[in-house]
């Protein structure tokens, strides 16, 4: 088997090294490429601009942003683990706005990377025990397809991060992100999903999003609408036990947000409305109408495949 890691040292080899062997020997990491790629022997991000589908399986380690053209296609296999290293400042090349601190894949083509329930695909920081924040994130720019299903992503910080993109993320599991998914101008679907102890579940502004048949519980925020929310459609979600509020309204939200039919962990609706910060606690934004809401959780919500 080929190993493969993107790990950097002193020598002059480059960054990013599909040739290249990793000890110990128990540790066995391989990245198959349909297709040319083109090294990088500097601590500029790495470009990948395959005519040919880019295939990942096994244990790819991501050791500096990488960048994927928009004739790119990345398939990621069942099973895979993408493991990112804690970033050298040297080496990590997009830090500011709208990027993050923290190792990215930087996609502008097409993606798609589908797990299975017995063999789901891995997103984690190398170290077990980082936090939220350990990496940085999967940045969809413009992306015409992108497609996360049976997911696993866990200590980013912004798990998934959709710019102007057509983007499907289902039955997938966000865990210790400080952002599960977030997104902009996007054209997006995120269905069956379940988010808890994240810092913020799902964040957005604009953008045309489907939420349906999601489970948001025990985040410090659960759905957190920063300005101007369009045409969406947000309902059979359950939310739960998110501890600074199940919704949250930013300043530029001045108009009522229409949140009917999801479940809210009461049926009592005396004890619903305290869990927004909507209106009633600043008068010059919008209220969350939560009303007929679900007495109970909507059947098969939440990353249903490993509960």
């Amino acid at each position: 088997m080929r190993s493969v890691t993107g790990r950097s040292d002193s020598s002059d080899r480059p960054l990013f090294s599909p040739m290249r062997s990793f000890q110990p020997a128990h540790l066995l990491f391989k990245l198959l490429l349909v297709g040319q790629i083109f090294l990088c022997t500097s601590c500029s991000p790495l470009n990948m601009q395959n005519s040919e589908p880019i295939v990942w399986s096994g244990i790819v380690e991501i050791d500096q942003d990488l960048v994927f053209s928009p004739e790119s296609e990345l398939i990621i296999l069942p099973g895979t683990e993408v493991v990112f290293h804690r970033a050298v400042p040297a080496h990590d090349t997009f830090r500011g706005h709208p990027n993050f601190v923290g190792y990215e894949l930087i996609i502008r083509g097409r993606v798609s990377a589908v797990g299975t329930a017995e063999s789901p695909i891995v997103f984690r920081s190398v170290d077990p025990e980082g936090g939220a924040g350990s990496w940085g994130g999967i940045n969809l720019v413009e992306s015409p397809d992108a497609r996360f299903e049976r997911c696993q992503f866990k200590q980013a910080d912004s798990a998934i991060h959709s710019q102007n993109s057509t983007v499907a993320v289902e039955n997938s599991i966000f865990e210790n992100n400080l952002v599960g998914v977030r997104f902009h101008d996007s054209e997006i679907l995120i269905e069956s999903n379940l988010f808890q102890n994240n810092r913020t579940a799902i964040r957005f502004h604009f953008g045309a999003p489907v939420i349906c048949l999601n489970t948001l519980r025990n985040n410090d925020r659960g759905l957190f609408i920063t300005s101007y929310p369009l045409d969406y459609h947000i309902e059979n979600n359950s939310f739960l036990n998110n501890l600074h509020g199940n919704v949250i309204l930013g300043e530029e939200v001045p108009d009522d947000v229409e949140l009917a039919r999801n479940y809210w962990g009461t049926t009592d609706a005396a004890n619903i409305a305290p869990t927004f910060y909507d209106g009633q606690r600043d008068d010059y934004i919008g209220h969350v109408r939560f009303e007929p809401f679900l007495l109970q959780p909507a059947g098969g919500s939440g990353g249903v495949w490993n509960q």
